[in-house]
């Protein structure tokens, strides 16, 4: 399974409304300044997080961006699965319950739900708060708001 560039944007994009959320809205044009990411680009992530329910915008002069809940209130798997849809392993797990024709017969099978359940179990034990406050023991003294 791979994580495609929006799922790992938008973990980033979460990231920084965290870190630099003082309660006021954050521009695109910031975001895309601090995580070298097009401003282009972010508005195709932004609209994911957005349709998700992860952010409040406003538009115009002094609008932009903010979380729309405390970071301790989303996990990465949240954000993941707003950016990805699925983090399913193989399609037959994507549906609950399973509607594959061969799932009774499938040898893998037990191995692909044991799998998927590791990804979704570690994905949903990280908070955003937790990767925010990574993120700033990392930057340390770079941290500038």
């Amino acid at each position: 399974m791979m994580i495609s560039t929006k799922g790992r944007y938008a973990l980033r994009v979460m990231i920084d409304l965290a870190m630099y959320s003082n309660g006021s809205y954050i521009t695109l044009k910031d975001i895309s300044a601090r995580q070298g990411i097009s401003v282009k680009y972010l508005e195709q992530v932004i609209a994911l997080l957005n349709r998700a329910g992860f952010l409040h915008s406003l538009r115009g002069s002094g609008g932009g961006y903010k979380l729309a809940k405390a970071p301790s209130k989303y996990t990465a798997g949240d954000i993941l699965r707003a950016a990805e849809g699925t983090l399913a392993p193989i399609a037959c797990l994507q549906d609950t319950p399973n509607l594959c024709s061969r799932s009774s017969l499938c040898d893998t099978l037990p191995f692909w739900e044991n799998y998927y359940k590791l990804i979704t179990d570690y994905v949903d034990s990280i908070t955003l708060e937790q990767l925010k406050e990574d993120a700033l023991e990392r930057a340390g003294d770079q941290y500038n708001i």
